[in-house]
């Protein structure tokens, strides 16, 4: 008896979300799908969270790959790298894609276009970066902060030292700031806020963050908006609002992103702020599903880790044949910049009276350790110096867990609330502890 056909599987996109997604189909069921990737980059699959440490110069592009060039044989994967997908065709079921001045199929002939039939599809086409609009956004020497291709960019414009000014304190620009300081430039990061990183931290941790950072000889400027890239040939100076001239001689801009929706909405399919995903990951049309930070579910969209590797998994697991559920697990993030430890998840303050807030604030040890609760349960907490306990807060938060019993102990960690007979919590939230994507909003203000 002839075997079934296996059904053509298409992947826009290479990035953690869609290879996370298939990680799952494979361990669950190999052997359904013939699966075409298309990857804009011409490169494999690799991890976004660890570009800082690559800009710094802790590790290498090697070091932060997920799946080489041996897994999509392994897998009998074909990787079209340096593609773009330019259309979605619903009715003859169909992706077109055309191969950037890179893209290269390996052994296969470089084609200017390729067309590849689908019966299951996947988008995962990320965000794109906000773009300042100011005069002078265009001139060379203007980087934004999402993809290896960047961090190379400054690596080479860091060769020359000199002056680096990064627009947005949040969590790529900050990361992207202490790279920079590291590869010998001098760095100024400007802010429109008041403190840095307000989605995430409250004012006392981002009083300690800032503390710290300028004690690494990086300046800031917070309050300030930026009027004008000024140059004429390149970038040469940020003028702000005030009239304040800062000089530099390239300039990252990290304001945040926008889901990539335009391929989706150019397919017909239903779109707002991200593509319109239900709880089961699918588009509006049953057969095409997204993930990742392109998409939106339930008014919200994502740049944290934690919720688009719970998306991956339904997506993965639901093209395996599995009847499973998309429910947003609470959100965290941290900084990764060496030696300065941030976390926070949830909620970031008390919000009216029924909820409370714990704190532990030691400002010259620079540890801040706070903890919301509502009904004797975990919604947040901002962690700074000390974050080996992220993870458990969220744990806590998963689980729901009724605290009342080791109230006291909280604030100081998981070893001191065991003492009070802590009950078992499954530490399913340990398991990725960066937390964010690249230069998202994160979800932690609601990214």
């Amino acid at each position: 008896m002839a075997s079934q056909p296996k059904q053509r599987l298409v992947v826009v996109g290479n990035g953690m979300a869609p290879g996370r997604a298939l990680e799952r189909l494979f361990e669950t069921n190999p052997d359904a799908y013939e699966v075409t990737i298309f990857n804009a980059e011409p490169r494999v699959n690799y991890d976004r969270i660890m570009l800082s440490p690559v800009l710094s110069g802790e590790k290498s592009f090697e070091e932060i790959v997920i799946h080489g060039d041996g897994w999509y044989v392994k897998h009998g994967v074909t990787l079209y790298k340096g593609a773009k997908v330019t259309t979605i065709d619903r009715t003859a079921r169909t992706v077109t894609a055309e191969f950037v001045p890179t893209g290269n199929l390996g052994n296969k002939p470089l084609e200017p276009t390729v067309t590849v039939p689908y019966d299951k599809l996947i988008i995962g086409t990320g965000s794109n970066p906000i773009i300042l609009p100011v005069p002078g956004h265009d001139l060379p020497g203007v980087l934004t902060y999402r993809d290896l291709d960047d961090v190379e960019a400054m690596l080479l414009a860091a060769q020359g030292k000199g002056d680096a000014v990064v627009i947005g304190g949040g969590l790529l620009g900050l990361e992207a700031a202490a790279g920079l300081k590291e590869q010998g430039m001098d760095v100024t990061v400007l802010h429109l806020m008041p403190t840095l990183m307000e989605r995430q931290l409250d004012i006392a941790a981002a009083a300690l963050l800032y503390r710290d950072l300028e004690a690494r000889g990086i300046a800031f400027f917070t309050n300030s908006q930026t009027e004008e890239i000024a140059g004429t040939e390149a970038a040469e100076a940020i003028v702000l609002a005030d009239g304040r001239r800062i000089p530099a001689d390239f300039v990252v801009v990290a304001i945040g992103v926008r889901p990539n929706i335009d391929l989706a909405r150019a397919a017909g399919l239903d779109v707002n702020r991200g593509i319109l995903v239900g709880d089961d990951m699918a588009t509006s049309d049953p057969d095409i599903c997204a993930i990742g930070e392109c998409i939106e579910h339930n008014g919200q969209v994502f740049g944290l880790i934690a919720p688009i590797w719970e998306q991956a998994k339904v997506c993965g697991a639901r093209l395996a044949g599995e009847d499973t559920v998309y429910v947003p697990p609470p959100p965290f993030t941290s900084l990764k910049i060496t030696g300065v430890d941030v976390f926070s998840a949830g909620t970031l303050a008390a919000a009216d009276e029924a909820e409370e807030e714990i704190t532990l604030h030691d400002a010259k040890r620079g540890l801040y350790k706070k903890v919301i609760l509502r009904d004797d349960r975990v919604v947040g907490s901002v962690l700074y110096g000390g974050v080996a306990d992220g993870p458990w807060y969220v744990d806590l938060m998963r689980g729901k867990v009724d605290v009342s019993s080791f109230r006291d102990q909280l604030v100081f960690g998981h070893a001191f609330a065991e003492r009070a007979a802590l009950p078992q919590v499954d530490s399913a939230a340990t398991a990725d502890t960066d937390g964010s994507l690249g230069a998202a909003e994160p979800q932690c203000q609601a990214a």
